[in-house]
Formats: structure tokens, sequence, C-alpha cells
């Protein structure tokens, strides 16, 4: 056993040469001696004698241990002192702190293995916050994980970069390959047709199938009276003229005109075929006919935007045709068409009456006879 003495020096001393009376305490400090007891009273007791009941707060213990230290401590000079019961009151108030401590230190543990558990089974909402939800772990940890993800992402796209360019590489030359053979064959099959060409109009010269032309021996007229043409254009458009080609501008008007034309033509037709009086059956059909009608107009509508895109003439652009006023239209040429025929068939009934009035001895006599 070490002892150490008032002026601070250690003695080796054998267990053996100490005293019985003082074997119970274990440490010496100078001429001071702490006893190593420990009290064998367990913690309800140590309630008891705080007069508190388990599952107390740490307020209501400070507050009993105080208001006991008051009453029992020997140097507080109330009448109740008492040197044993201030220490047993001592030894309960540390044994509750020390109950209180290690019920802490449990709930602490629980509290961690059961967040272990479910961090286990459920990754936490910062997974997905930091790091693209890669890993698990401390953050640190997570960090690292994170770093060698994009390390092994990076090596992918590379390959994968790689990949790619090396299939389009041979892609692209097996593409040049098949464009070369079709242009190769494009060119025989042009140069083929060019010499039939050829040959056929050779053959026609030396039969003389152009000698009886009305421009033989000729000139071409070359130029045109406006200097700002260019005369090969001018030219070209002169052939195909003379030939019956026209742009396709001046073709689309034309288609355009037909086609209003045409459904002018059928819907005044549709309303002669409803004729009057119109009843509920007959209006739902000419609704049928008017929903029809406005449709094609829309169409039409649609082709004269792309006829106003070729058009080279600003002036000879078309505006779009209105459905409803075409629809009116009908109408009051089907209105129009009916007056003209009623005043027709009273102009024939007139012509008959005169006739009747005139010749009606006749008419009797050839019925007489008859008889």
């Amino acid at each position: 056993v070490m002892l150490t003495n008032t002026i601070g020096h250690h003695l080796t001393v054998h267990q053996a040469m100490i005293p019985r009376s003082l074997k119970p305490f274990s440490y010496i400090c100078g001429n001071r001696m702490l006893s190593g007891y420990k009290p064998k009273s367990n913690v309800k007791d140590s309630y008891k004698i705080l007069e508190l009941e388990e599952g107390c707060s740490l307020d209501d213990i400070r507050n009993s241990y105080r208001s006991l230290a008051k009453k029992y401590h020997p140097d507080s000079g109330s009448i109740t002192a008492d040197s044993e019961a201030f220490m047993k009151v001592e030894e309960a108030y540390r044994a509750v702190l020390s109950d209180m401590a290690n019920k802490k230190k449990s709930n602490e543990n629980k509290e961690e293995e059961e967040e272990d558990q479910f961090k286990s089974k459920a990754p936490q909402h910062r997974h997905y916050l930091s790091f693209e939800g890669v890993g698990f772990g401390t953050p640190s940890q997570r960090e690292k994980q994170y770093m060698q993800f994009r390390v092994d992402r990076a090596t992918e796209q590379v390959l994968e970069y790689r990949k790619q360019k090396l299939e389009s590489q041979y892609v692209a030359t097996d593409l040049m390959r098949a464009k070369d053979v079709r242009q190769s064959k494009k060119v025989k099959i042009t140069q083929a047709v060019e010499r039939l060409v050829e040959d056929l109009i050779q053959e026609s010269m030396a039969k003389g199938d152009f000698d009886n032309l009305s421009g033989k021996g000729k000139p071409l007229q070359k130029f045109s009276d406006c200097p700002h043409i260019d005369p090969m254009t001018h030219n070209l458009n002169r052939i195909l003229i003379d030939n019956g080609y026209q742009p396709e501008w001046i073709l689309m008007q034309k288609e355009i005109r037909e086609t209003i034309e045409r459904l002018r033509k059928s819907i005044v037709a549709s309303r002669s075929k409803l004729g009057e009086p119109m009843t509920p059956y007959r209006q739902k059909q000419w609704n049928r006919i008017c929903e029809q009608f406005i449709e094609d107009i829309r169409k039409l509508n649609k082709r004269i935007d792309s006829f106003n895109l070729v058009v080279p003439i600003l002036s000879r652009q078309m505006v779009h045709f209105s459905a409803d006023k075409e629809i009116v239209r009908a109408q009051k040429t089907y209105q129009a068409l009916m007056e003209n025929k009623e005043a027709s068939d009273s102009d024939t009934k007139e012509d008959e009456q005169e006739n009747v009035k005139r010749f009606g001895w006749k008419s009797s006599l050839f019925k007489w006879l008859n008889l």
C-alpha cells in the first residue's frame, strides 16, 4: 500500500503493518482519512429518506435535499441538527442522482438503438438532400462514397462516349459508301438517258422531222425588252410558256377559283333540294350541310395561305373566304331563284289562260269530234 505524508513523500507500507482500526479506510491523505464505506441501502430507501417517490424530477430531488440539509446539517445551528441523519441524506441524494444518471444513459442508449434500426431500414431524408442520395453513414463517409461514385460515373460516361464515337464513325463510313454507290448509279442512269435523248434527236433530224418548223432558219430572240431581266431566265420562261407550262402560283390561283365556284354551286343546289318550308328535320340537314361547307372553306383558306407564300406579285395575293358570308350569299341566291321560278310559273299560267280564251271553241270542237 502506498501512503503519502504531510510533506508529500510517498511511502510504501505492507498491508500487515496497518492496524485493524485503519483497515476499513482505503485512502489516507495527510492527517485526513476518507472512508471507503459503501452504503448498503437501495434506491427505494434513498427515495424514502429524501421523502420522495420514484419518477420525480431533478428539481424535486434538489429541493428536497436542500430542505433536509438545512434541517440536519451539524453547522446549521438548528434544534434538529444531526450528523448521522445528514450523512444518510447525503448518501441517499448521491444514490438517487446516480440512479437518475443511469436511467438517462440507458434511455439514450435505447433511443440510439432505435435510431440505428430506423436508419438500417429506411434511409434518412438528408441522404436525398446531399450527395445525390448516395452512400450511408456519417457525412464524411457519405462524402467519400459520393466521390468514388462520381469517379465511376465519369469513367462510364467516357467509355460510352468513345463507344458512340466509334459506332458513329463506322455508320458514317457505311453511309458514305452507300451514298457513293447511289450517286454512281444515278450518274450512270442520267448519262444513259442523255445519250438516249441525243440519239433520238439525231435520228429525228436525219429523218427530216424538224424541217417543217415555223422558226427554221430564223434567229432566236435572245434578249427581252427589259434590260434588268437575266437573258437566260427570260429564255427559259419563254420556252416553258410556249410549250404550255405555267408557274405554280398561276395553277394554284386557278385551282382556288374553281374550288370556290364549285362549293358555291353545291351549297345552292343542296338548299334547293331541301325546298320550302323548313321543317325541323330539314333544318338539321341544312345545319350538317353548313358544317361541311365551313370545313371546306377552312381547307380552302389554308390553300390560300400557301398561294400567298409563292405568288411573286404582292397585288395578286388573295384574302380568306368567310364561310358565314358565303352561306348568307347562298341563301340569297336560292331566294332569287325561287322568285324567278315563281314569276316564270305565273307567266306560263297567264299564257295558258289567254290561249284558252282565244281558242276555246276550237278545243271544244276537237273534244266533240274525238267523242
